[in-house]
C-alpha cells in the first residue's frame, strides 16, 4: 500500500511545476492544505493563500517557468509522509539587461498529510542549491544564495532525514 502512496505523492509534487509553469494558481488547491506553511528561501507564508497571491505577482514578471522535478524520496508513515524532491528551474524575461534567464538547482523538503481529497502538503521548504545567469531576471541585483544540503541535514533540517532516522529507530537499527 505504500507503494501506492508514493505514486500519489509523486504525483502531487509534480502537479507543483506544472501548476507554476502553466500559472495556473488554483491548482496549488490540489498540491497544498489550506494552512500549509512554506519557507521559500527563507521567506515565510504562514498559508496558502498568502503563498498563491505572492507567486501570481511575482511570476507576472517572467516570459515563461520551467520546473523539472526530479529524484524523488518518499517516506510514508500512516496518513502523514515526508518527501525530498530535487528540482531544475529556468525563469525567463526576455530582453532583460545582463540575459534573457536565471536558472539553477533547488530541493523541496515537505511533509504532507493524507486529506479526503487525497495527499497534501502541509510544509514544505525551499533551497537553493545552484543558480547561474542574470539575477535580475527576478529583480535581484546580486546572485542568489546557495544552499548546500550537508549542512541543513548535519544541523537536524531536513525532514525526511529524521524520518527514515526514526524508521530505522522503530526498527532497532
Amino acid at each position: 500500500m505504500n507503494h501506492i502512496h508514493e505514486i500519489q505523492i509523486t504525483k502531487v509534487i509534480n502537479k507543483y511545476g506544472i501548476a507554476m509553469d502553466a500559472r495556473r494558481w488554483d491548482v496549488f488547491d490540489e498540491i497544498f492544505v489550506s494552512d500549509a506553511t512554506i519557507d521559500d528561501m527563507g521567506r515565510l507564508w504562514p498559508n496558502l493563500a498568502a503563498f498563491k497571491s505572492d507567486f501570481e505577482r511575482d511570476h507576472q514578471r517572467f516570459d515563461a517557468t520551467q520546473h523539472a522535478m526530479m529524484g524523488h524520496l518518499v517516506e510514508v508513515d500512516g496518513a502523514r509522509a515526508a518527501a525530498f524532491t530535487y528540482c531544475s528551474w529556468r525563469l525567463i524575461g526576455r530582453g532583460i539587461e545582463g540575459g534573457d534567464f536565471l536558472e539553477g538547482t533547488a530541493w523541496y523538503d515537505d511533509a504532507l498529510i493524507l486529506t479526503d481529497e487525497g495527499w497534501r502538503i502541509r510544509k514544505r521548504r525551499c533551497r537553493i542549491l545552484w543558480a547561474s545567469g542574470n539575477p535580475l531576471v527576478v529583480g535581484a541585483s546580486e546572485p542568489m544564495a546557495w544552499h548546500g544540503l550537508r549542512q541543513e541535514a548535519a544541523e537536524g533540517k531536513v525532514g525526511y532525514l529524521r524520518a527514515i532516522d526514526a524508521r530505522s529507530a522503530s526498527r532497532g537499527l
